[in-house]
């Protein structure tokens, strides 16, 4: 008997690779699988291959690998969130903050915002307050995430914060931060309206910020 959720997850947790994990997907599909249920076996997996990285079993290859799959499976999905009238779409803007060229967690993030029904805008890495701030202005989207992996790239955090204070634009978006040197004291420090701890979480986090 066919099991394609429980041979997603373990795609995922095993870092299978894109090929395998499309097939099962696929599968899913067929069987007329709810994208909620493909995309909580995706997190489960990915969380098991998370915990892998962080005990040593798994190195960065395996990291990147993970992240092409989620984002390919997000591909996959698409189609079918857009008709999934549970899904409560908003507008989310994301970068990696200036002075980190990091992208490996972001896109991950992205693909997770995505995947749960969010309108997500990527500006990509290195990305100036100023940027943040223009894109706030002109495009008025529910969030801002930002993201960094250098603990010397924390403070352009904070100098986002400050722009969108000194602009007046700060009330008009809640603003979300994450990535490896980031804490929820440090988040509560420079205002952020949210904190999480890994891709998995992004997009509770993102749901809850905006009920508030």
């Amino acid at each position: 008997m066919s099991n394609p959720l429980g041979e997603i997850e373990h795609a995922f947790r095993d870092v299978s690779g894109v090929d395998q994990m499309r097939r099962y997907v696929e599968m899913a599909l067929a069987e007329k699988t709810q994208p909620s249920e493909i995309i909580t076996s995706m997190r489960k997996g990915l969380s098991a291959a998370g915990t892998k990285y962080e005990q040593g079993e798994y190195f960065l290859s395996e990291l990147v690998m993970s992240g092409i799959m989620a984002r390919e499976l997000s591909e996959m999905l698409k189609p079918y969130l857009r008709r999934d009238e549970t899904q409560s779409l908003a507008r989310i803007v994301i970068g990696t903050v200036k002075g980190d060229l990091h992208d490996i967690g972001k896109n991950l993030v992205s693909t997770m915002l995505s995947s749960a029904g969010f309108d997500v805008q990527d500006l990509g890495v290195d990305v100036p307050p100023e940027k943040f701030v223009e894109i706030v202005k002109r495009e008025k989207p529910r969030v801002v995430a930002m993201s960094c992996l250098l603990t010397v790239a924390m403070d352009a955090m904070k100098n986002v914060m400050d722009r969108l204070k000194e602009s007046g634009f700060r009330s008009e978006v809640k603003v979300l931060v994450g990535g490896r040197p980031i804490t929820s004291d440090f988040a509560e420090q420079i205002g952020a309206d949210g904190y999480g701890v890994d891709a998995i979480e992004a997009a509770s986090v993102a749901k809850g910020v905006l009920t508030r």
